[in-house]
């Protein structure tokens, strides 16, 4: 479930195309570091660190793209370790295993496709409020006004 504002009015050029880099900057080091979990939280987290100073918008959609990878920093290290462990000890796959690993890719893409929605979105200046973290960012991330 998402929430969507339309904060488009208020929001200058530069508001707009911060925010939805918050979200692309997971989606790049995707790519860059695919095998290593860590590597979407550490890119997430220099970019908040690098505008949370920014206006309530940009420092909003940061904040929940940080959240976001997070856990999905947890999902992903736990399946990573696990099949890690498989390939390079005795254990062996199970059906456990497997339904971990299809969740983990369901999360994962779903994570995903969240992402480039909300980037999109918020470049044209709609807020988007993902379930669960958009409650969390509220909470953590306080307006001035």
């Amino acid at each position: 479930m998402i929430q969507i504002k339309n904060f488009s009015h208020d929001l200058s050029e530069h508001e707009s195309e911060t925010a939805s880099s918050s979200y692309l900057m997971s989606l790049i080091a995707i790519m860059v570091g695919l095998p290593l979990p860590i590597v979407n939280l550490i890119a997430t987290l220099i970019f908040y660190l690098g505008n949370r100073k920014s206006t309530y918008f940009v420092r909003w959609h940061c904040t929940q793209a940080l959240l976001s990878q997070l856990s999905m920093l947890i999902v992903n290290s736990f399946g990573f370790w696990w099949t890690v462990s498989i390939i390079f000890t005795e254990e062996t796959i199970t059906n456990k295993y497997i339904a971990y690993i299809i969740t983990a890719i369901i999360f994962n893409l779903a994570e995903f496709i969240a992402t480039i929605y909300t980037a999109i979105q918020t470049r044209k200046g709609i807020h988007i409020e993902w379930w669960f973290y958009g409650s969390l960012t509220n909470i953590i991330c306080k307006s001035e006004a």
